[in-house]
Order: C-alpha cells, then structure tokens, then sequence
C-alpha cells in the first residue's frame, strides 16, 4: 500500500494533517485489496484530479503539457482554452462525497478558471478536502478568497533562486509574483487566524537547478512551506514511448500522445554524483524546511536513471496501483485512469462517475496493468513509486 522508502516524508505529512492521513491511509487500503482480490474493479479512489482547464499562463522548460516539446503546443484552441464547466463539477461533487475524496485542482495553471472560487466553495461546502497545485503567479489577486473557503493545501512549483526559477519557468519576474502572492497568502492567515491553506512546495531536478538543491530549501522558506519535495526529472526515450504506443494500441485501442511530450533525443545534462552528494547533505543537517526527495531512489539508482535511458528502480515494486487510488478529469468532462496514458474509461457527460470508475472499460485496464505490472515508460513515473 505505501513503499517503506515514502513512509519518512508521509509521516511528515500526516503530522501537518492527522485526520486527513488516516482517512487517506484507510481509502489507500481499500484500494489496495481491491487491486488483490477484485479482479480490475476497485474501492472509491482517494483523489479525484479535475484538470480546470489546459490554459497556461507559463511555458515551463521541462513540463510534458508546454514546454519545449509539450503535447499541447500543436493542438487547436478550442482544446487548450477549454474549461472544465462549473455545473459539471457540482454534479460530480454531490456524487462522490459520501466516499470523501480528495479534490485536487490542476491544469495547466488552474487558478485561470474563471469560477475558480465557485469551484471550492462547492468542494468544501460538503466538507470535501480541497487541493490546488499551482505556479502561485496569481496567488496575490486570490489569496484572502483562498483563505476565506477554506482551501486546505497549495503545492507550489519552485524551480529555484529567482533568476533560475525565472529562467525555468519562461518569464521575467516570475518569482517575485509568485512570491508576493505567498506572502499575501500568509497575511490573510494571520487576518484571520487561520493555519489553512497549508503551503508545500514541489521543485523538479533539472539541468540549471541541478547543482543548488540546498539552496532551493532556503528559498522555500521564503513562501511558507512546511515542506519541500525534490522531484526526479521525467524523461523517455523514443523507444519506450513506441514500444509502449504498440502495447496499448493492440491491448486498448489508444495511443498517448501526452507521454511525447515528455520524450528526448539526448540525457539530461545533469551530474547525478551532486545530487547524491546534495541529498546526503540535506538529509543530514538542519534545514529551514523538511526536505525530501521522491521517488526516494537510492545512490545506485539515481546514478542509473540520469546515465541511461534503460531505467528500472530496484527498491519499488514492479507494479503500480495508482489507477486503483486516482482518477482525473479532463477539461471536456473525460475520465482517466492514468493521466499521461491516452486511454479514456468514461465522460461525465455521459455517464455517472461512479459507473465509469467500475465500468467496463476501467476494469479492463486495470486488468491489464496488473497483467503487465507496468508499461515501458511507466518507470520514470511518479505515480509508479507512490503507492
């Protein structure tokens, strides 16, 4: 259910929120039986994912969506500005509240949704935890109405100092807006006395912010984090994406278009020895903010992922469990198992949630990917070592 190697950095996590751990450990649970016994059917997911919207207001290098060889960049408008409509989402709501998920809001930058504030109301008026990860440039216009709904938890994408989380992230000042919508974001707490919404930040290892991890911890503090996450570069070769194309156009008649963008011709100038040495330095000392790195590879490993494209970790299980415990829901009302994986079990304006989480066409992939355990591409997933 939970790999001992996470249990460090979800311990952590549930001491900021108790109630919401056991009931996510419980739900996780229950998914995991599922996954044994239930032959492809599973327990209620612990989170629901809404993609507000594809729009994004930053080109970030490294994002599979928009950045230097995102998957959206060549498809039409009336795709990408797209959002996901507001009576749709009170429909889902009253649907599956009495299994209590988390919500998760994303995108794109969802925070672009036009009835974003409409959007949580709605979540926490039946009392369902409300998520938001988001690039915080828009924070500072919503920070009091975030604090006033009750929004319980922002993830924060910092890439690094300002001048290299600017560069990152594809504009001028971008970290000062990030950070000044933060700031504001904590005076509206302390306005009102109010501890939520809690603040974790998430940076991605890449190659300009590679060698000053200890650095961005610092920097983390600056925007009120409770936590920082060191996230492991996603990157694939062509050859795991065809191969991984040819699997699931025979098995489930789809391809994945959202996995190309995340495909390179080259590895990643990155030095795996600094990050090991930077790790083993963050996790020995004192730091302004807990520090983590996820997936929690071990030297070995990172040393493998960032040298060769033929990567398989050796301390997680050669399975994942994910669509089991998660479903996302795409702008248009569609519904996935796997967010990155073109394959669609249902869409809500069809068809009930409940009924696309058990029905046919999600049992059959979850059959599946038991049988296979993974596919090609799945390793440099996060989603793989999380469960």
């Amino acid at each position: 259910m939970i790999p001992h190697k996470n249990i460090r950095r979800l311990i952590a996590k549930a001491s900021q929120q108790p109630a919401y751990a056991l009931r996510a450990a419980r739900m996780r649970l229950l998914s995991s039986l599922s996954y044994r016994f239930l032959d492809g059917r599973s327990a209620p997911p612990e989170t629901i994912s809404l993609l507000l919207t594809y729009r994004c207001n930053l080109h970030c290098k490294m994002c599979g969506q928009w950045g230097e060889r995102g998957s959206l960049k060549g498809l039409p408008s009336t795709v990408t500005r797209r959002y996901l409509e507001l009576p749709l989402i009170e429909d889902l709501i009253k649907e599956v509240k009495s299994f209590h998920p988390t919500i998760t809001l994303f995108g794109g930058e969802p925070l672009l949704h036009p009835q974003w504030g409409e959007v949580v109301k709605r979540i926490k008026e039946v009392g369902l935890r409300c998520n938001m990860i988001s690039n915080g440039i828009l924070l500072k216009k919503k920070a009091e109405e975030a604090v006033q709904l009750g929004l319980d938890e922002i993830i924060f994408s910092l890439d690094g100092p300002a001048e290299v989380h600017d560069v990152i992230r594809g504009g001028k000042g971008v970290f000062r807006r990030a950070l000044e919508g933060f700031q504001h974001l904590q005076a509206a707490k302390e306005r009102y006395g109010k501890k939520r919404p809690a603040v974790n930040v998430n940076t991605v290892i890449w190659e300009e912010n590679h060698t000053m991890l200890d650095d961005i911890v610092d920097e983390a503090a600056q925007f009120g984090a409770q936590s920082i996450t060191f996230h492991h570069l996603i990157f694939v070769n062509q050859g795991a994406f065809a191969e991984t194309e040819r699997i699931t156009q025979a098995a489930l008649a789809c391809n994945s278009p959202d996995w190309a963008g995340f495909i390179t011709d080259e590895l990643p100038r990155i030095d795996p020895e600094r990050i090991i040495e930077q790790r083993r330095k963050i996790e020995g000392g004192k730091n302004t903010v807990p520090a983590f790195f996820y997936p929690n590879f071990t030297d070995e490993e990172i040393r493998t992922y960032y040298n060769s494209f033929d990567f398989f970790p050796t301390s997680y299980k050669r399975r994942c469990l994910s669509p089991w415990m998660v479903a996302y829901v795409l702008p248009d009302g569609m519904v996935k198992p796997c967010l990155s994986l073109g394959y669609v079990v249902g869409n809500l304006l069809e068809t009930p949630f409940k009924e696309i989480w058990n029905g046919e066409r999600a049992v059959r992939f979850r059959r599946l990917l038991k049988e296979r355990g993974h596919f090609p591409v799945c390793p440099r997933c996060t989603e793989f070592s999380r469960f």
